[in-house]
């Protein structure tokens, strides 16, 4: 009796490991819009985890903001409603203001010397990420935003004028934009069309591709011609959420997204070229401010990242750091 019993459990056993696994099924928000390129390359790299997992880990994706703005997104991070998400450079700062250090106004001036700076800092990040419950990848670069605007805007003076955008809570553009005597307009950035087309906003800044992709380069006729702030993004789970994947499976997450990341910061460089192009193709006016409103933008940058210094959310070293690091780079 006892043998036919134990036979019975062992078959038991058998046969429950030879079934496949149960899917987990990870819920992922993201802003971008259904369609993108992003969308599309996320959806590959979905399907070869699936596959490379025996459909042990499936990641579903929720586009275009539908599971709210970035706050909303991260307290369902916290609470398990959503196990990960993409994240602009706004909710990225956020987490951490310590990577406000690649926002720094007016700073880096061309894709060589972005991506210089990225190869030294870009760990530095995703391990300021980790201790703050976040796991992530790579970095992706989306690329310079620049301001578009339906008035002329050359210099300070100009901008004193205008009705300005800016992501919530987004402290690096409040305070430059506040410094220069403008009271910014804070919308989610699913609105930002809207605020255009009724002239509750006049200007906002993005990466070209972006102000093409989202359609408010329909409202704007004027882009100043120079790189204000980096935009980069990141792809990234909840500790909690990652942990529950087997140590063979997390490797197979990571290897997929951040291989796929590195091809969306090759092809948010390529795009952006292109979108600037296109935009002066339409008909948006290029505006090069002159020495003396450039002069007024630098120095008005400058003050910027001397306030947030003093207020404790930028690092003196690091601010420095990155300084050393582009005098270098130029020289050679």
């Amino acid at each position: 009796m006892r043998r036919i019993k134990f036979n019975i459990v062992a078959l038991g056993v058998l046969l429950l490991t030879a079934l496949p696994a149960q899917a987990a099924v990870y819920k992922i928000a993201t802003l971008a819009p259904d369609g993108t390129q992003w969308m599309t390359l996320m959806r590959q790299a979905s399907s070869e985890i699936a596959k490379q997992t025996n459909n042990r880990v499936k990641l579903k994706f929720y586009p275009g903001g539908i599971m709210g703005n970035e706050d909303s997104v991260m307290r369902k991070m916290k609470i398990g409603q959503l196990h990960g998400a993409a994240l602009t450079s706004s909710a990225l700062k956020r987490i951490d203001t310590d990577n406000y250090i690649y926002s720094l106004p007016l700073t880096y001036r061309s894709y060589e010397e972005m991506n210089h700076i990225r190869s030294k800092l870009d760990q530095q990040m995703i391990d300021r990420l980790k201790n703050k419950g976040y796991i992530a990848f790579k970095i992706a670069g989306d690329g310079f935003s620049y301001m578009l605007s339906r008035e002329k805007i050359s210099g300070v003076e100009d901008l004193k004028q205008q009705k300005v955008w800016i992501p919530p809570n987004d402290i690096m553009a409040q305070t430059m934009l506040e410094t220069a005597g403008v009271s910014p307009v804070s919308l989610p950035l699913t609105d930002v069309l809207t605020g255009l087309q009724t002239g509750l906003i006049s200007t906002v800044g993005a990466p070209p591709s972006f102000a093409i992709a989202l359609q408010w380069h329909t409202k704007v006729k004027y882009l100043v011609d120079v790189p204000m702030f980096f935009s980069f993004g990141a792809f990234v789970f909840s500790d909690k959420s990652f942990k529950k994947m087997s140590g063979a499976d997390q490797a197979v997450v990571r290897k997929e997204i951040s291989e796929t990341f590195d091809k969306l910061s090759k092809i948010n460089w390529e795009n952006n070229k292109k979108a600037k192009a296109a935009l002066k193709q339409q008909g948006i006016e290029f505006v090069k401010p002159n020495t003396k409103e450039m002069a007024g933008l630098n120095k008005l940058a400058k003050d910027v990242v001397a306030k947030l210094i003093k207020q404790g959310k930028l690092k003196q070293s690091e601010v420095n750091q990155v300084y050393k690091m582009l005098n270098a780079a130029r020289k050679k």
